[in-house]
């Protein structure tokens, strides 16, 4: 995105990266929250990111960036809006009017200094979550919006969850945003019956944001521990009062004790049953367990409390030999009937060669291979390469780790296959 040609365009270069990564989400929901208009949000929000570059680099890196940004991001939009006949007539419902009239906004320099230090930008992510989770938006376009603009997802990483191609991708997330533009879907909080009724899109969000900071389908890193973090700190403020909000964060907490373990000092993955569970997360997981117990004794239970369970399975396990591959199995029977779809079906099928042995599982992958969702879906791909060199076919375990290769993933990921098929070849 930023190109840098001398030592101090590369250190503000850098800047700018880590809060496109970071911070992008929390400028691009309070943008959103003022103006009402998630395009215009997204186009400013740019549009300060590359005046940044040009001038930081002349005159030094604000104390805080973060407000820098904002701060151009709102005097643009207010120029663009003052100079736009249709934004023009939605400023006395944005209740903005004296700020485009004061001249406070005009968009120097100069003014975006220093003094900016002590702005602070609210987080209005959760409420646009909300927002993006109308009814009026069918239930892909809502999270493939939400991952896109909010998470800060790339539209290839959004086309890797939903298990299409980027080119369809793009499309949906056109559609969703002309959806909310003709519409008029409001924004802000919904009421207490409207957040009830919505909380299922958004928790589905917040899991999505996790497992792609868990294993991104892009980059470099085979984790993005941030990305965890920020889907855990959303899941907190979730309505604890709600029985899959509880069951999700256990996942979350349970699932992401292990990230410490799951890669070396080199980056490279490390499998579940190589895992030093020194690392893993004690406080984590504690806390995952409680919410777990909690949630599974509720009737309300729904799929993130089995999923929570699951992962409680593998935490309470001393060693990898000690995890209890029958009661998974069972637990996934219980999700597939509960949320039918492929991924849980290759997961049932992984626990059904762990538990039943490697024939049987090789029998329920060879089963899925028809499931177009799994076609490019690399973990399939790898879930049949293991079990074919534990029944000691080195040649199919090549050409399926070969095939996982092709599909999308990261490139620390990739290195590790690579040097699984050098070691079946030597």
């Amino acid at each position: 995105m930023f190109s840098a040609d001398n030592a101090e365009q590369s250190a503000v270069a850098r800047i700018l990266h880590t809060i496109d990564v970071e911070d992008r989400g929390r400028l691009l929901a309070a943008l959103a929250a003022k103006f009402h208009d998630l395009d215009l949000a997204a186009d400013v929000l740019q549009e300060a990111m590359v005046r940044a570059l040009e001038t930081w680099t002349k005159r030094g890196i604000p104390q805080n960036p973060q407000a820098w940004l904002m701060t151009a991001a709102k005097n643009r939009a207010l120029d663009i809006i003052r100079s736009d006949a249709v934004k023009a007539r939605q400023l006395a419902r944005l209740r903005i009017e004296s700020e485009v009239c004061s001249g406070d906004h005009l968009n120097h320099a100069g003014r975006l200094g220093e003094e900016l230090s002590s702005v602070s930008i609210p987080d209005e992510r959760l409420s646009l979550f909300f927002t993006c989770s109308h009814p009026t938006l069918k239930e892909r376009e809502k999270i493939a919006l939400i991952l896109r603009f909010l998470a800060g997802l790339s539209t290839a990483e959004v086309a890797a969850v939903f298990l299409v191609d980027t080119a369809t991708m793009q499309q949906r997330i056109v559609r969703a945003k002309k959806r909310i533009t003709t519409t008029g879907v409001p924004f802000g909080t919904p009421t207490a019956e409207q957040l009830h009724e919505r909380l299922p899109g958004v928790l589905r969000v917040v899991y999505l944001i996790f497992t792609q900071g868990f294993t991104p389908t892009t980059g470099g890193a085979h984790s993005r521990i941030d990305m965890q973090r920020e889907a855990i700190a959303l899941a907190v403020t979730l309505l604890p009062q709600e029985t899959e909000a509880r069951g999700l964060l256990s996942l979350l907490l349970l699932t992401g004790a292990r990230a410490e373990a799951r890669i070396d000092s080199a980056g490279a993955p490390v499998p579940l049953a190589e895992q030093d569970r020194r690392l893993w997360d004690s406080r984590h997981i504690a806390e995952g367990l409680g919410l777990a117990l909690t949630a599974a004794g509720e009737p309300e239970a729904g799929p993130y409390t089995v999923q929570a369970t699951i992962a409680a399975l593998h935490a309470e396990a001393a060693t990898y030999s000690d995890t209890d591959w029958e009661q998974i199995l069972v637990l996934y029977g219980i999700l597939s009937r509960m949320e039918p779809g492929p991924v849980v079906e290759l997961n049932r099928a992984v626990a059904r060669g762990k538990a039943k042995g490697p024939e049987d599982g090789l029998t329920a992958l060879e089963d899925l291979a028809a499931e177009p969702g799994l076609e490019g879906y690399r973990p399939f791909h790898i879930a049949r390469a293991l079990t074919l060199r534990e029944l000691g076919m080195p040649e199919l375990a090549g050409a399926a780790f070969r095939r996982a290769l092709d599909c999308p993933g990261n490139d620390a990921e990739s290195d590790y296959l690579e040097t699984q098929i050098r070691d079946l070849l030597s």
